[in-house]
C-alpha cells in the first residue's frame, strides 16, 4: 500500500479481552463509531444505569460482578424499577429521559449491550435475558426465539 493512503474497509476490531473501564468505553467507540471516548463514555453510563433499574438484585450483581469496578457502580447507582419495560419501552424510556431520538437510543443501546454481552457469557446472559420482559434479545445482539402460541 502506498504511503498515505488507507484502506477501504476498517481494521478488525481488537480481540483482547475487555478488563478495565478504559478498555470498554474504547471497545464502545469502536463498535459504535462514536467520534470521541466521551461520547462512547456518555452512551455507555446512560445504558448502563438504564439496565440497571431494569434488572433484579440477583442478575444485577452477577453482571456487575462481570464488570470493571466503575461499570460495576455505574450499574449499581439506582435502584431497580417499579415496572419492568419491554426491549422497546427501555430504548423509548431511556430516549425520553435523554432527550435522544428511538433511533439513536437504540444504537446506543445496541452498542453497549453488545459489549456487555461479550463481558457477562452465554450463561448469565441468559439467565438475564429469562428474567427480563420480551425484546431484550435483540438490544443485546442476539436473536430472539418466541414460541408459538
Amino acid at each position: 500500500m502506498k504511503k498515505g493512503i488507507r484502506p477501504m474497509h476498517p481494521q478488525a476490531a481488537p480481540s483482547a479481552p475487555v478488563t478495565t473501564y478504559d478498555q470498554i468505553l474504547e471497545r464502545v467507540r469502536y463498535e459504535g463509531a462514536y467520534p470521541t471516548r466521551e461520547r462512547a463514555e456518555q452512551a455507555a453510563r446512560l445504558v448502563l444505569a438504564a439496565l440497571g433499574r431494569q434488572l433484579s438484585a440477583d442478575e444485577r450483581g452477577e453482571l456487575a460482578a462481570c464488570l470493571p469496578p466503575e461499570a460495576a457502580r455505574i450499574l449499581n447507582a439506582e435502584p431497580a424499577g417499579t415496572g419492568a419495560l419491554t426491549g422497546w419501552g427501555f430504548v423509548k424510556d431511556l430516549a425520553t429521559r435523554t432527550g435522544g431520538t428511538p433511533a439513536t437510543t437504540r444504537w446506543d443501546v445496541g452498542t453497549v449491550l453488545a459489549v456487555v454481552a461479550h463481558l457477562a457469557g452465554d450463561d448469565l446472559l441468559d439467565r438475564v435475558l429469562a428474567q427480563l420482559p420480551p425484546g431484550y434479545a435483540l438490544l443485546f445482539g442476539r436473536a430472539e426465539l418466541v414460541q408459538a402460541a
